[in-house]
């Protein structure tokens, strides 16, 4: 990094660094002192609400485009699956048609540097943290890169879904969050009450019940762009604070920085439309139903029966972490009969988009 680039890192680091503290001590201040969003202090709704049952009334009529954002460092891992990720978009977008609302699509790409993906794939070069920063947990670059991206980048639309490498989407998206509300995947692991006297630390008292942090982290969320220059300074700077923090760092592990956007969210009091049709994750997952996105983020181990023999490889596998230095090859063999069908399209799609994408490889 130039030392040009490098003061710019730290003053803009300083500047997020000073807004977050000015947060988190005017939550300890007297209520006149209000967050953007409360009234007087008091959350005038309960952030956590059940998607509708009838998604359709939910949504206006107006047409409400999204932006969506992966962030990804240039290894290899991370590019070949940004490059399905971005192959499984466009044709989605594609047919969803004249009313489609998935706007835009940016990689972020926080290597510091350009790679040979720039004309494929739109994206935006962030600057990664100072070396020594994320303390070995590289995740911590990711709400740095998107505090960079929404500084800097001329975004046309009003909202943003952010996204991930390792995210297939399996049928056109329609902007599910409204009324000031983000739209947000629930996850079991990511449980605020369990943790109520760790995240006290970072989400005072006077904020309200733990309830008001919702258990999503922050992908996929589909968040209004104002909502998200909020939230994402100060999502990046709980996050290095949980990091420092030896109690909060062992007990969240590697889902420490899903919690930091989780709290992050609630200091700005951004409520979240928990919506479980978000995304299915294979193999727990077993069907596509009315989902939008595959999350391939475990590994799918089956004997040539079909049966599950997940904790021990199988006879039949995929797993993203096997492709951790190489591309996965083409034409990747189908599972045996009796796999279930989410398992079977993860993998489809997958050989779909290396075939069709040109120069598949490194």
């Amino acid at each position: 990094m130039g030392c040009g680039n490098f003061f710019f890192t730290l003053i803009i680091i300083f500047s997020v660094a000073l807004i977050t503290y000015n947060i988190i001590i005017s939550a300890n201040a007297p209520l006149k002192q209000e967050l953007p969003g409360s009234s007087q202090g008091v959350l005038s709704f309960d952030p956590i609400i059940k998607m509708p049952g009838n998604r359709k009334s939910a949504l206006t009529n107006k047409k409400r485009l999204f932006h969506t954002a992966v962030t990804a460092s240039d290894s290899v891992y991370n590019t070949w699956q940004t490059r399905v990720t971005y192959y499984w978009f466009k044709k989605m977008k594609k047919n969803g048609g004249i009313d489609c609302e998935m706007g835009g699509f940016t990689r972020i790409l926080h290597s510091g540097k350009a790679d040979k993906f720039m004309d494929e794939i739109p994206t935006f070069i962030a600057q990664p943290l100072p070396a020594g920063t994320d303390r070995g947990y590289i995740v911590l670059n990711r709400p740095w890169a998107f505090v960079q991206w929404l500084q800097q980048a001329d975004i046309k639309e009003d909202y943003i879904l952010m996204s991930e490498p390792d995210h297939i989407i399996v049928k056109p998206i329609p902007n599910l969050s409204r009324d000031g509300l983000g739209a947000a995947f629930p996850f079991f692991y990511i449980e605020p009450q369990k943790y109520e006297q760790v995240l006290r630390k970072f989400f005072p008292e006077n904020k309200g019940p733990i309830t008001n942090i919702d258990p999503i982290g922050n992908s996929p969320v589909i968040v209004g762009k104002e909502s998200l220059k909020k939230i994402a300074p100060t999502w990046m700077n709980v996050s290095l604070a949980m990091k420092t923090d030896p109690e909060t760092d062992k007990a969240f592990g590697w889902v420490l920085e899903m919690y930091a956007y989780a709290v992050s969210s609630a200091l700005h009091d951004v409520g979240n439309i928990l919506h479980k049709d978000f995304m299915l994750q294979p193999p727990w997952d077993t069907e596509i139903g009315n989902k939008f996105i595959i999350h391939y983020t475990y590994g799918c181990d089956y004997d040539m029966k079909g049966k599950l023999t997940y904790g021990k490889i199988g006879e039949w596998r995929f797993d993203k972490r096997s492709f951790d230095s190489i591309y996965p090859p083409r034409n990747l063999p189908l599972p045996p009969p009796g796999v279930p069908e989410s398992v079977v399209t993860l993998v489809k799609m997958v050989n779909e988009a290396s075939e069709n994408i040109p120069n598949w490889g490194p």
